[in-house]
This record gives structure tokens, sequence and C-alpha cells, in this order.
């Protein structure tokens, strides 16, 4: 549902794999490994529990980053995947995570599209030019997510918000187009129940 607040900065925390590890791969258990884990946890790639074991769900999620980025997918981290891996979280993390809090924070009980749409909304938005020009600017901007207006903001994001944020990212808008959403349930805007419903994904109806 639609609201908003002021603005505020967040700055990634997790530490680069590549910074002590030269190869993580099957069978590994150390910090290393929590750290990659989370790395590709912040980039959509790892939706499992962080444990520090590199067991086969780390080795497919390592292999679907590695076919990302046009690398060999063989699933072990070595030094070049590690290297692309920490180049790509300082390049996309904090907007990435941003993205993924605000999912969270707006619609942590969607089914998975319900999640990917809240994020497309916030794409849409800011290339609609009727909006702030970045994704910062538009989840910030006051008066329009409730989440950020209440706090769930800074609730922990999951990995599947992280997922839905990616494909957000790289352009996914099960929505259509919209740029605003509401749930009709609780809802007591009457300009928000004017607009045109695009559709309606679980508990939210997406409009333009």
């Amino acid at each position: 549902m639609l609201l908003g607040a002021c603005a505020m900065t967040l700055g990634l925390t997790v530490a680069a794999p590549s910074a002590g590890a030269q190869k993580l791969e099957q069978g590994i258990r150390s910090e290393h490994v929590v750290q990659l884990q989370e790395q590709l946890s912040e980039l959509g790639y790892f939706d499992a529990g962080v444990t520090g074991y590199y067991g086969s769900i780390t080795k497919s999620a390592v292999r679907e980053f590695q076919q990302a980025q046009g690398l060999s997918a063989d699933g072990v981290a070595g030094p070049i995947t590690l290297e692309r891996l920490n180049k790509k979280v300082k390049a996309e993390g904090e907007t990435l995570r941003q993205l993924a809090k605000l999912i969270h924070g707006e619609a942590r009980g969607e089914s998975f599209e319900g999640q990917v749409a809240v994020g497309a909304v916030v794409l849409n938005r800011v290339q609609s030019g009727e909006f702030p020009s970045s994704i910062s600017e538009v989840i910030f901007q006051k008066g329009q997510f409730t989440a950020v207006d209440d706090g769930q903001f800074n609730l922990k994001p999951t990995a599947t918000s992280f997922k839905a944020a990616r494909q957000a990212l790289n352009g996914v808008d099960p929505t259509n187009g919209a740029l605003y959403y509401y749930n009709p349930k609780i809802a007591t805007s009457e300009w928000s129940k004017s607009r045109p419903t695009l559709l309606t994904i679980g508990q939210h109806d997406f409009t333009r």
C-alpha cells in the first residue's frame, strides 16, 4: 500500500570473499563461505540460510551467477568469480538492497509475482518522468510508501525479496506499467480508488 516518508541512506556491510579466499568450492566450511553466501543473497542468487557450508545449493547459486556474468559456469568460486561478485555488489548492492527492503516491507506476504510487481512500480516511476529519476529518490519521496513511513522498511529483507528486486531491476514487470498500487480492503484514499485498475495481484490493485 502506498504512503511514504523521509529520505535516508543505506550502505553495504558485507565483506568481500575475494579479500582472503582464492578458491571456494563444494565441501568447504569457512567464514569466507559465509561472506560468499551473503553476497549471493544480496544479489538475489542465494535463497537458503547462510550456514558457511559450501553445499549443492551454494554451488548452484554460484553457477547461476557465473552464467549471468558470462563466466565459465562450473559452480566453483575461484578468483575471477569472486572478483566479479565483489564488483557487482559494490556497483549494484546499495540500490538492490534498498529495493529489496521496500519490497519486503510492502509485500512480504504476497506471492513472488506480487513482490516483483511492487519493485516494478518503483522502476516504472523512475522511467515515467512524473517522479524522481532515481530508485532511492522514488523510495524515499515523501508521502509515498507505508513501509518507509511506519518503519517496516528497516526490517531485514529475505533472499526472496532480493530475488524479486533483481527481477524488477532486470525489467520484469507483471503490472504492465503501473505507477501505483493499494490494498482495496484497507485503503481510505478516494483518489487511489479512482485510478483505473490495470490488474490485481494478491491483495494489491495496480493502477496508473
